[in-house]
């Protein structure tokens, strides 16, 4: 079982995403995702989603709200709790980033890019505001076949 941060930026109608094109042997390969990353030790799941953001862009979120946790379940791959975080502050300079290129996207462009078909769901849920969700995804390969959310199934 692993735990996993991922946090959406906002700024105005923008959307900071990373294009994953920089690692060899990436499950996220050309997919656009947000920010985030593994747990290290004793950390609560703001203080990796700070660390991450931090590490992978250079920036320091000051305005951040924790929404929810998505439970991934596959056939290739371990379980993972990842928990899911929005920010629309925070200061310091766009750094390089050794996993991929970060962009800002308009909100609207989302859907147009390469993406985790589950992403899209908690995307539109963070979109239009939900309140705290547990969302579970299982997928076999890439092919998602399932979704539940809050214990109800949606897909």
């Amino acid at each position: 079982m692993i735990n996993t941060t991922l946090c959406y930026i906002y700024r105005d109608d923008e959307v900071l995403m990373l294009h994953r094109v920089k690692k060899k042997n990436d499950l996220n390969h050309d997919k656009w995702i947000g920010l985030g990353g593994k747990f290290e030790d004793r950390e609560s799941p703001e203080d990796c989603v700070l660390r991450e953001v931090r590490e992978e862009t250079g920036l320091t979120l000051t305005s951040w709200r924790y929404r929810g946790i998505v439970t991934f379940v596959s056939d290739l791959y371990e379980t993972e709790y990842m928990h899911l975080f929005t920010a629309d502050g925070f200061t310091g300079e766009m750094t390089e980033c050794d996993e991929g290129e970060p962009a800002w996207i308009k909100k609207e462009k989302l859907d147009e890019l390469p993406q985790w078909e589950g992403d899209r769901i908690f995307l539109k849920l963070l979109d239009e505001e939900a309140p705290f969700f547990s969302l579970k995804l299982v997928y076999e390969g890439d092919t998602l076949k399932e979704a539940v959310l809050d214990g109800r199934r949606i897909v």
